[in-house]
């Protein structure tokens, strides 16, 4: 995975988003095994230590009692900071019949974004929760990503909508 830069070039998500952070069949059942189970698909990824885990998990956890993530027609977005990373990092989990996520239109998330950032970045990780959220407002995205077949079709429909977007 490439080093992040977004001085004069558009963010993508596979710019973040590492091939091994993508899981197309979540089990989670509720908010806090769905963050527990996409933080683990970063310590997969190597993109977090092990050790690290548990102190993101309560990190990302007590950023949602500040408000949900849960955006809305079926996306989750749980994001924070930490020291537990060097760059922006970012994992993707869909759960096919949905998890209670507290969402604001009350209804099951389907397609999570799980998105960390270090502790100083506050440019970098803004411009990711703007671009997720701007790709998972196109209707037909999120259909796609949630018919697709597996890990490597979702990172597919992922770089294809990046490309279609620069």
């Amino acid at each position: 995975m490439e080093r992040l830069t977004v001085e004069g070039g558009l963010l993508k998500i596979s710019d973040f988003l590492h091939d091994k952070a993508v899981c197309a069949e979540l089990k989670a059942v509720d908010k806090v095994s769905a963050i527990k189970e996409l933080v683990s698909l970063l310590v997969a990824a190597g993109s977090i230590r092990r050790d690290d885990q548990q102190t993101l998990v309560e990190t990302l956890s007590s950023r949602e009692e500040l408000g949900s993530t849960g955006i809305g027609q079926g996306v989750g977005i749980p994001h924070g900071k930490s020291d537990s990373v060097k760059d922006l990092v970012a994992a993707f989990g869909r759960s096919v019949p949905g998890v209670d996520f507290d969402s604001l239109d009350g209804e099951p998330v389907h397609l999570f974004f799980l998105l960390v950032a270090p502790n100083a970045s506050a440019g970098p990780h803004l411009k990711a929760l703007a671009r997720i959220s701007r790709l998972l407002k196109d209707k037909y995205f999120r259909e796609a990503l949630k018919s697709a077949r597996d890990d490597k079709d979702i990172l597919r429909i992922i770089k294809e909508e990046d490309a279609k977007r620069q």
